[in-house]
């Protein structure tokens, strides 16, 4: 007598398929991602900075149009605060680095900081 091949044991995943081979069957689970954490670049205001250094910082960094980017620097002059923009954690930190070296090569003391948002 031929010997006949072993089955595996019977499990609830497998099935016969019409071959009479065996076929496994996942069950998907359906995962639910969140969103990113989203961060807001803030500029803070100083006394030293020209204003039209920051409407310029704006408009680059951020993709503003002058009347905007004038909008937000007066925001931030008389508010002491304003933001920029809302983004990903790396993207919001990157815009930072950028806007925090362009100052320090203009020889301004300009803040800006990354700051998440609930």
């Amino acid at each position: 007598m031929p010997d006949t091949p072993q089955r595996p044991p019977k499990s609830p995943y497998r099935t016969e398929d019409v071959a009479g081979g065996l076929a496994t069957v996942l069950e998907r689970k359906t995962q639910k991602t969140k969103p990113p954490q989203m961060y807001q670049v803030v500029m803070l205001n100083d006394d030293y900075t020209p204003m039209e250094f920051v409407v310029g910082v704006i408009q680059d960094f951020f993709g503003k149009d002058l009347e905007t980017a004038t909008q937000i620097m007066l925001k931030i002059h008389l508010d002491g605060r304003g933001v920029c923009g809302v983004y990903t954690r790396d993207v919001a930190t990157t815009k930072v680095d950028q806007v925090m070296d362009a100052a320090h090569q203009a020889g301004h003391p300009l803040q800006c900081v990354a700051e998440p948002i609930e």
